[in-house]
């Protein structure tokens, strides 16, 4: 029986900073149609009026392939054999992690992008999770107070993992939709004297490429123009590197560590990469991040620092068996982005014969739709006006773009991969008559 506590009407019990901050950012819309989605969840059967999560990134298309390998590979998710194995795993407490798992996390990488860049699996730092490994590294990098800039539209969550208990603030790099909110030395140097201006000292850039709202890839050109940048400011570069390329081909995908190895490794000390597999196999529920760095002393420091996020080692078994077979691990790759395309094709024609335009993607699991055509006002007021009408009569979960610090009303994340066609099918319909709804509406007005 639960004890249940009869708290007083004012809580006189004091908490710390930290507790009681509201950095952590879950005001947001993004976390709020969470809610909304939590509270009245779809279901194909159960509650096909519920609403649809439309707001997670995840990757749900090629569950069937891990399913099979793990059915026809019983013993990757077994301890090994005897108790001696079983023993060690359950003792094994190295904040290296197990060599098995480093060569072939590093191993995978490498394939994830076209076995153009080469990883070393003694530089890799495993996390739990590119959440943990985010945090980790700004911890590192700035002390409290100190300011990582990171280009707009960015993650939600970013907003709690890299200033909630580490003090260090986020100044935008403001990006627009006149060069699909591609990141231009114009805007790098005006966040930056923004910070200065401010009296903020700028320890980092942080880019997710190409795990940003967008679903696009950043081009390399652009990447050599930040690593200019950073390199002339004296100040560090995180290449977030969630899910590369996945959708599309992996030519279409430039690592920062392809541009470091054809520069002979130029400034590569500032540079620090994270990936996990959250996204590209999708499984966010083993917590699997990785930390990858240039510099000895962040690869010491974080690897002494991860002890707060370690992985099981029941985790790293499984997975150094399913990333090592090179066989399995090929298939999943072609056949994972096969099926990324189609759902992303599916999405943009959908939301196109609704007459709602998107940003062209190469990557990710999602796509950037323009509503502002269809906003009342031209305003952020005006976007979550829309933004809750979606919610409660469409039963809809999209991110409106002001959640993603987006500068430019009108802009919503919508994500495809974590449903099946058919829901995605539902989704689409919901919103082909959302659309015919508002145009009848403005009709009415007009005449």
């Amino acid at each position: 029986m639960a004890i249940e506590i009869e708290q007083p009407a004012k809580n006189t019990v004091g908490l710390s900073r930290i507790a009681v901050s509201e950095t952590h950012g879950e005001d947001s819309p993004y976390f709020a149609g969470w809610k909304a989605y939590d509270e009245d969840p779809y279901h194909e059967t159960e509650n096909p009026s519920g609403v649809i999560q439309m707001g997670l990134a995840e990757n749900q298309v090629s569950f069937d392939l891990l399913e099979d390998y793990l059915e026809k590979h019983s013993e990757a998710s077994n301890w090994g054999k005897g108790a001696l194995s079983f023993r060690e795993n359950a003792l094994f407490q190295d904040y290296h992690g197990l060599k098995s798992f480093r060569q072939a996390m590093a191993s995978f990488m490498e394939q994830i992008r076209g076995g153009r860049p080469k990883f070393d699996p003694d530089r890799i730092v495993l996390t739990a999770g590119a959440t943990a490994a985010n945090e980790l590294l700004t911890f590192i990098l700035a002390d409290p107070g100190d300011a990582l800039l990171v280009p707009t539209p960015y993650y939600p969550g970013f907003d709690r993992d890299l200033r909630w208990r580490t003090g260090v603030k986020i100044v935008p790099i403001h990006c627009d939709s006149s060069n699909n909110f591609q990141v231009t030395p114009e805007a790098l140097e005006a966040a930056y004297k923004n910070a200065v201006a401010m009296n903020i000292k700028v320890r980092g850039v942080l880019i997710t490429n190409p795990s940003n709202p967008l679903g696009a890839t950043i081009q390399r050109s652009v990447l050599e123009e930040i690593l200019d940048f950073v390199s002339r400011k004296n100040i560090h570069l995180v290449s977030d590197e969630i899910y590369s390329g996945s959708a599309f081909s992996s030519s279409e995908f430039v690592s920062i560590a392809e541009i470091l190895q054809t520069r002979g490794y130029k400034d590569c000390e500032r540079v620090h990469i994270v990936y996990s597999l959250s996204k590209d196999l999708g499984l966010p529920g083993f917590r699997v991040g990785t930390i990858y760095s240039y510099n000895d002393k962040v690869v010491t420091t974080a690897r002494r620092m991860s002890s707060f996020t370690l992985i099981s080692s029941q985790t790293q078994h499984l997975l150094a068996s399913m990333l090592s077979d090179k066989e399995f691990t090929k298939k999943y790759i072609k056949i994972n982005r096969e099926r990324l395309r189609k759902r992303y094709e599916m999405i943009i024609q959908g939301l196109k014969k609704a007459g709602i335009e998107c940003l062209k993607g190469n990557a990710g699991l999602f796509c950037w739709m323009n509503l502002s055509p269809f906003l009342e006002k031209p305003t952020r007021e005006g976007e979550l006006s829309l933004w809750k009408c979606i919610i409660r009569d469409v039963k809809l979960n999209i991110s409106p773009g002001s959640s993603c610090h987006c500068s430019e009303p009108g802009w919503f994340r919508v994500c495809f991969a974590n449903m099946s066609e058919e829901t995605l099918e539902v989704a689409l319909k919901r919103i082909h008559n959302f659309m015919d709804q508002r145009k009848k509406k403005t009709t009415e007005i007009t005449n």
